[in-house]
């Protein structure tokens, strides 16, 4: 059974800061998406995996990963996997850019 891919609008590329956190919200879920160094956009639940919680959009970007604000965990913003020796995992989300639109896949 094939499943049929969505496309939901959820920013313009260019109100994006570069290497910083721009928070949206979808239904109950806060994401935050982050354009990189090298121009990709990424997306991430906005909540740290860490046992005590706490929040990613004020994160340093470094690369392709993420430093938890409160934590200083590296998290991955390909796969959401803590790097060791952290252990854990944030939901990541499909993003498309088409024209200057920046898209979640769902």
């Amino acid at each position: 059974m094939q499943t049929t891919l969505t496309r939901i609008e959820i920013s313009n590329y260019q109100d994006l800061p570069l290497k910083v956190g721009k928070v949206i919200k979808i239904e109950e879920q806060e994401i935050v998406l982050f354009r990189l160094s090298n121009g990709e956009v990424k997306a991430v639940e906005n909540k740290s995996p860490h046992p005590k919680g706490g929040t990613l959009a004020d994160g340093l970007v470094s690369g392709h990963y993420v430093f938890c604000p409160l934590y200083d965990w590296k998290i991955s913003l390909l796969d959401g996997l803590v790097q060791a020796p952290d252990e854990g995992q944030v939901k990541t989300f499909q993003i498309e850019v088409i024209d200057q639109r920046v898209y979640m896949i769902v």
